[in-house]
């Protein structure tokens, strides 16, 4: 808004900015006002305005998930919500398991989707992280994924969207603390068939 006051009568006026330059005429005493150009910004030195660190990380987060899964194979940020993010999809095209039906053998699934939260304490807390498909794991249920146990402060979000890839794919679980008892007594079970997917999911550059 463009505030000026009239130069006979002294009356103030507050008009948008899309009306600098206009003249009216003062309802007051009658004399032709002219609409001033509005106000330059002023100026805040950069050096002043401090950016909070949960912002800076954010930030950070954010280029590096993008650079790190564009031309993966495995893993592909689907979406991603706030500016700067502090919620992500992500889609894992790897070789896991789901629960089988009526008590059966677990069968193997090749698409997952997580989604992964950064909370208000991020990263001093781990991020909260869930898997929105099917899946069979000692340390996945439906509710969250195990992360918290080995998560520092100090570690990369991309470098634990892929420690969630390698869970899913089964080349690392833990049966000792499980989520899943079932899921834990199966893969102490078939040891020997593991991991369900053995390939690399980390990108060339990382």
């Amino acid at each position: 808004m463009i505030t000026f006051a009239c130069t006979r009568c002294g009356r103030s006026f507050s008009v948008p900015e899309a009306f600098a330059g206009r003249k009216a005429t003062c309802k007051t005493c009658g004399a032709q006002v002219s609409v001033p150009a509005a106000p330059e910004p002023v100026a805040t030195p950069a050096a002043s305005v401090k950016v909070p660190l949960r912002i800076k990380r954010l930030r950070s987060d954010a280029l590096q998930m993008a650079s790190a899964f564009r031309d993966s194979q495995f893993i592909r940020v689907r979406s991603s919500m706030g500016d700067p993010p502090d919620m992500y999809e992500v889609e894992y095209r790897v070789r896991g398991l789901e629960r089988g039906k009526n008590s059966e053998q677990p069968s193997v699934r090749d698409h997952h989707v997580v989604e992964i939260q950064l909370p208000a304490d991020y990263p001093r807390l781990a991020p909260k992280c869930k898997v929105l498909t099917p899946a069979f794991h000692p340390n996945i249920d439906p509710t969250t994924i195990c992360v918290g146990d080995h998560w520092a402060a100090g570690e990369r979000l991309a470098d634990l969207v892929i420690r969630i890839g390698e869970m899913i794919a089964y080349q690392a679980y833990n049966i000792k603390s499980p989520l899943d008892a079932e899921a834990a007594m199966w893969a102490d079970l078939h040891g020997t068939e593991l991991p369900i997917d053995p390939r690399n999911l980390h990108p060339s550059e990382m």
